[in-house]
């Protein structure tokens, strides 16, 4: 009987406890984030900043794909779009990276519009192929628009600038990336709770019943889009920025098919999933790199071995979560954190 009590006091209780806890757990991740350039090595570091970069893209796909039940292959074509017109107004404007970053969203955000347009009308699998066939010309166009994106050699940029500062280390490039990261996944979650999330939601979960509802399919869905393409262009001029070069094979088909075994693997239509699944996959080719070290002094065929097992290895976990955790790393997580929270009651 007190077991019972207790259950029912803690269900009570649970709606103030998860969102007190939320708050806390909240505000120490972003002391995590503060402190972490201070006591971390260049190396850590320059990891750090890729997780803040994959963190805002795979947001965008996960808007697009989670959210609103439409699969693209498309976000490295996207995000290519992005990191070129970055380096083209930095080298030609000279403007500070807010507005350049700005209006790189924008650029890839109307690339995004017509690269959606087909979607009113197909879905699944051919959408996918539509996406991809996007980012194949979008790669062409890089490669071969010489007196803009300068050809197979590409681009060489300036260091983002503001104010006179200079943001040229990669322990600067950290308080513009992260930052940026934090503020883009906030305004997602806020998305979320007005008309347009519910709509983006809506046509995820049953399309035709959202028609008859009176959600306008080709308008929503170019929105979700765009939204999407907006933060994959971002994505792409903060790359820009941390590499200083932007060259075609920056952005390559592999990448598209990073970001959406980020999206699976964290877990689509959730923006945790979206954090976990960024952070997860871009430590995937690092752990490979360290494996692949450790190995070579007893197998010298090592890195031979080891160089196309990256595209086997994000194949298998897209295939592995689909099977044994649809869900993914999302609610792997919730999963721990309600054994932890109801474990005093368990028998």
């Amino acid at each position: 009987m007190r077991i019972g009590d207790a259950k029912q006091s803690y269900e009570a209780d649970e709606a103030i406890w998860t969102s007190s806890t939320q708050k806390l757990w909240l505000g120490f991740f972003l002391l995590i984030l503060m402190v972490f350039p201070f006591a971390v090595d260049s190396y850590l570091l320059y990891l750090g900043c890729l997780v803040g970069i994959a963190v805002i893209s795979t947001t965008g796909l996960n808007i697009l794909t989670g959210f609103t039940g439409l699969i693209s292959l498309g976000q490295a074509g996207f995000m290519g779009v992005g990191a070129y017109t970055v380096a083209w107004l930095s080298i030609n404007t000279g403007l500070p990276f807010p507005i350049t970053l700005v209006l790189a969203g924008l650029m890839a955000a109307a690339v995004g519009i017509l690269v959606g347009l087909p979607s009113l009308r197909v879905k699944g699998l051919y959408l996918a192929i539509a996406t991809l066939a996007a980012s194949v010309f979008l790669h062409f166009i890089f490669a071969e628009w010489e007196p803009v994106t300068g050809g197979m050699g590409g681009l060489s940029l300036e260091p983002a600038h503001l104010f006179g500062l200079t943001f040229q280390s990669d322990f600067m490039m950290y308080f513009i990336i992260v930052p940026l990261a934090v503020l883009m996944v906030l305004a997602a979650r806020n998305v979320f709770r007005t008309r347009i999330g519910r709509a983006f939601i809506a046509i995820r979960d049953r399309d035709i019943s959202a028609e008859i509802l009176g959600i306008n399919l080709l308008r929503y869905k170019l929105m979700s889009f765009a939204l999407s393409s907006f933060y994959a262009g971002v994505a792409g001029g903060l790359f820009a920025y941390f590499y200083r070069v932007v060259t075609p094979e920056s952005f390559p088909l592999s990448m598209s098919i990073f970001y959406l075994a980020a999206v699976i693997v964290g877990g689509m239509g959730n923006l945790l999933g979206g954090i976990l699944g960024a952070a997860f996959m871009t430590l995937v080719p690092e752990a490979l790199k360290l494996l692949t070290a450790a190995l070579t002094p007893f197998y010298p065929n090592a890195p031979v071995f080891m160089s196309p097992m990256l595209e086997i290895i994000f194949g298998g976990l897209i295939v592995g979560f689909l099977i044994f955790e649809p869900h993914g790393l999302a609610e792997i997580w919730h999963r721990i954190r309600r054994f932890f929270r109801l474990w005093p009651f368990r028998n």
